[in-house]
């Protein structure tokens, strides 16, 4: 009994309907005990203790190839049980929704630290001490570490080079104009769980308990790496310590930790170190980026240019999409966009909260603020001015928007009208005081999604799909969704999740999670509301379903009295046109206190507001936390974080959390946010949308536009250390 939609059309306001009215509510993270006891167990604690374990061993060069190595003096070791040297270990990791292991090239090294063995022992420790005694030889080659380096391969792919109109025109006859150049680093999403893999067989069946985000992916590139049958392959990741996009794809230690077990005939443990994730995983490329403003007598925008440089190893697909927001959120009508990818031998670049929008938006949105102190407009008027009717190239309706009423409400809460328009004019003791706005904007997607939905005789129900919980709060709204159509209290209704044998959903990324699992959850819950009509012979639509009670015309009864039996469905949701004929976003505007110490050019953020409108919230408490995450990521951005490169052989300097500066609790201050009433019948069967990376879109520039207000000193070159800051300060 399945429940399918295609979304080709708007969906009516269904929910809305429901009676439980637990959706929306701020229902407390129903995983939160179990974590907080130690009763979750993550990737590396499963397992009976008795697995061997591996440990990674990294290449010391750039480039090259590996010609041999000293495996029999290693494996004479203590409790050495195998030196793995199978040409299917992965040099990089997948890349998202790949569904394929990426080709490689065995024996060829193509950046430091790129996993070349592993070393199995019977303790973590033989492991490691005889992982780092295993002597490499190479064959080193000559390699290009920089990505601005003149000398620097670079592509240009001809579909990321637009054009509409005639930007140098629109520059030249404008009345005030931008033309600036910013950089962002090389960023790591350094999640608090480490990747870690326990790969067991039975037979010709693999599972593996790993710590991943998007599972029905991922067993498919694990089976391809493998060469096996996908249906051979089982992925368990019921919980999952933070992702932020370096666990969307397979990763070295999954494929090696199965590689092992299956030559062992034992369960074989994998886990990451902190270097080695910094190092064998994914980071964000770092950016060189143009930003070109025109704009006439009122501000209004004639003209945009977007151009960028990012870097990635060569022959990889994925390219940090930069101008994704610039698309779509200013009018404009002579725009430009010019990509280039330098082809460097760094760690591999891919996917990290919210791309592309969470780097280029800190360039746009710092161009914005100089354009407005150009014009000498508030720079919340000039965006206001600057919201186009209908998408500025494609002439889409907006889905839904209210990105205006963010920015007004926002101004309206923070006070912003107390602000000084001129730098550096309002002092707390040694420190300089401003503000600073900006916009937030995150394309929303649907993605295929199936959830299986069992409505048990008892008056309680089940929730399986392969979906996962990176700490997002999904077991909590997969519940709600289940509990609102019908009719239970959340404690009745259980939910199992990262279980590729379970229904195929989504997986946890491109913040499309909630809406599309949840949908999916919906439309297997409107089956059952058939199915519960059909036996009392009336119209779903005339059924109430509160509290395990079913209440049709004038009759009234328990769930549990109707039930005779289970009953199971699995709800099935698709993108259709709907995805085509409409631009689907979230929108929002921070706004940011700063203070800045005139002696040492310290910058310390004292207050932040986010006001978003992202479609129904589904549970005020996760979404709120949420976009608290993302507006601390974007703190990081702004102030601390910056993943070094030596460019004399590409190693990351600062491959730890105790060098690479994340923030922490006392960098962050109040963190107020607002979610704004909206539906978007257009998304999905929810009405939803993301709110996972909304709230590190843009976050970053509001903070640096608040370091000018209040000094004076534009920072262009992320992050804004005190080296950047201090030069530029006022005389006191």
């Amino acid at each position: 009994m399945n429940q399918h939609l295609k979304m080709d059309r708007p969906q009516d306001d269904v929910i809305g309907t429901m009676a439980q009215g637990v959706i929306g509510t701020a229902a407390p993270r129903r995983d939160g005990p179990v974590k907080v006891t130690g009763q979750a167990r993550y990737a590396a604690e499963t397992g009976t203790g008795a697995e061997a374990v591996g440990v990674l061993v990294r290449a010391t060069i750039t480039k090259g190839r590996v010609t041999g190595m000293d495996s029999d003096a290693v494996r004479a070791m203590p409790g050495v049980l195998s030196v793995i040297t199978d040409k299917r270990l992965l040099r990089n990791p997948a890349q998202g929704t790949a569904n394929a292991a990426p080709v490689q090239d065995p024996g060829q090294v193509a950046y430091f630290g790129q996993p070349i063995a592993l070393v199995v022992a019977e303790t973590f420790e033989q492991a490691r001490h005889a992982a780092q005694g295993l002597k490499v030889r190479y064959a080193a080659e000559e390699a290009v570490t920089d990505p601005f380096a003149d000398t620097t391969e670079v592509e240009r792919p001809e579909a990321k080079q637009t054009e509409q109109g005639d930007l140098d025109a629109a520059m030249t006859a404008a009345e005030f104009s931008v033309d600036s150049t910013y950089t962002t680093p090389a960023q790591n999403s350094a999640a608090m769980e480490p990747h870690a893999s326990v790969a067991e067989w039975d037979g010709d069946r693999l599972t593996l308990h790993g710590s991943y985000q998007m599972v029905k992916y991922n067993r498919n590139e694990l089976a391809d790496s493998l060469g096996i049958d996908p249906a051979n392959v089982r992925i368990r990741a019921p919980y999952v310590g933070g992702g932020f996009g370096s666990k969307l794809g397979i990763a070295p230690e999954a494929v090696a930790a199965a590689i092992a077990a299956r030559d062992l005939g034992r369960a074989v443990r994998v886990v990451m170190s902190r270097p080695q994730v910094f190092e064998a995983t994914m980071r964000r490329s770092g950016t060189r980026q143009r930003v070109r403003l025109a704009a006439d007598a009122d501000g209004r925008l004639t003209g945009i240019g977007h151009e960028a440089r990012v870097s990635n190893l060569p022959d990889e697909a994925f390219s940090e999409p930069v101008t994704m927001a610039t698309h779509f959120l200013y009018a404009g009508k002579n725009r430009k966009y010019a990509h280039e990818i330098a082809r460097v031998h760094r760690t591999c670049a891919g996917s990290m909260r919210a791309p592309g929008e969470a780097v280029g938006m800190l360039a746009l949105e710092n161009a914005m603020d100089e354009l407005a102190h150009a014009a000498g407009i508030d720079p919340v008027e000039l965006r206001l001015r600057n919201i186009p009717d209908v998408h500025p190239e494609n002439g889409k309706d907006y889905s839904s928007r209210r990105f205006a009423d963010c920015l007004r409400d926002g101004a309206a809460r923070f006070g912003w009208s107390a602000r000084n328009p001129k730098p550096g004019q309002v002092r707390d003791g040694e420190w300089f005081i401003g503000m600073g706005v900006a916009s937030a904007a995150r394309g929303n997607i649907l993605q295929e999604s199936q959830a299986r939905v069992i409505l048990h005789a008892d008056a309680t129900a089940t929730v399986e799909t392969d979906m996962t919980d990176i700490g997002t709060g999904t077991y909590t709204i997969l519940a709600q969704i289940a509990a609102e159509m019908l009719g239970l209290p959340l404690d009745s209704v259980s939910v199992r999740l990262g279980d590729t044998d379970f229904p195929p959903a989504a997986g946890s990324g491109g913040s499309w999670g909630a809406g599309s699992a949840g949908s999916a959850v919906f439309l297997a819950c409107q089956k059952l509301r058939q199915s519960l009509a059909d036996m009392l012979d009336t119209d779903p639509s005339e059924l109430t379903l509160r509290d395990g009670t079913v209440t049709s015309s004038n009759t009234q009864q328990s769930l549990a009295d109707l039930l005779s039996e289970d009953l199971t469905t699995i709800g099935h949701i698709e993108p259709g046109e709907t995805s085509e004929t409409m631009q689907h976003a979230g929108f929002g505007a921070h706004f940011a206190e700063v203070a800045v110490n005139a002696v040492t050019g310290e910058s310390r953020v004292r207050r932040m507001l986010g006001v978003f409108s992202a479609g129904r919230i589904l549970n005020e408490q996760t979404a709120r936390s949420q976009c608290h995450g993302g507006m601390i990521f974007g703190i990081g951005a702004a102030l601390t974080e910056d993943m070094v490169h030596d460019h004399r052989d590409g190693h990351i300097v600062n491959h730890n959390l105790a060098e690479y500066h994340i923030p922490v609790n006392l960098d962050i201050p109040q963190l107020d946010v607002v979610f704004l009433e909206e539906r978007d019948a257009w998304a999905n069967p929810l009405q939803s949308k993301g709110v996972g990376e909304l709230g590190i879109s843009g976050a970053g520039a509001a903070i640096t536009n608040a370091i000018y207000n209040a000094t004076g000193v534009r920072v262009r070159d992320y992050p804004a250390t005190l080296d950047r800051v201090l030069p530029g300060l006022p005389d006191d």
